[in-house]
């Protein structure tokens, strides 16, 4: 509920085609089985979109792909790793000119999938499917609203978000 809350407002705010957007998708295991949670993360760091599937095929690419433009519109360039489903499911849309492959481009993607492997290891992996969607989401948007990039900013205004961001979170709560 909160943190459907926190997306709305940020949503809002802001305009969000003319960015750059990187995807990637992670291996997670469920009771033995491999799923795979697909994740979209914008030029800033911030976890747009996260969808959790059984396959890693055209399909579910392409649906992942629809949902995060259903929700942020189309944006100036999708930055991905090598995975064949991503160009098959950019065909089928129709923007596969927009997609960017490369060593090192998709270091964004990579690097916001480490929070959420650290709290999954803390909470001894997932039960099933849906918990690690709900999980998931929730996870990325509260991680998005308490995440002020410390090493980029001033002691002073990191300290002044972290407050203004906690006392958003303990508004919302109340």
């Amino acid at each position: 509920m909160f943190a459907a809350e926190i997306r709305k407002r940020r949503v809002q705010n802001r305009s969000y085609p003319l960015w750059r957007w990187h995807l990637d998708e992670v291996f997670v295991r469920i009771n033995g089985e491999t799923h795979y949670l697909w994740r979209a993360v914008d030029h800033e760091g911030e976890v747009l979109e996260v969808f959790a599937t059984k396959r890693r095929d055209r399909k579910a690419a392409l649906k992942f792909i629809k949902r995060t433009m259903k929700h942020y519109g189309w944006p100036r360039s999708i930055v991905t790793d090598r995975l064949r489903s991503y160009r098959s499911a950019m065909n089928v849309i129709g923007n596969d000119a927009d997609q960017e492959c490369g060593r090192w481009l998709n270091n964004r993607a990579e690097d916001s999938h480490q929070p959420f492997r650290r709290r999954e290891r803390a909470m001894a992996k997932f039960r099933d499917i849906q918990a690690l969607q709900k999980f998931a989401a929730v996870h990325a948007s509260i991680h998005n609203h308490f995440n002020h990039e410390r090493h980029l900013n001033h002691r002073d205004n990191f300290k002044e978000q972290r407050s203004a961001a906690l006392a958003e979170w303990c508004q919302l709560a109340a």
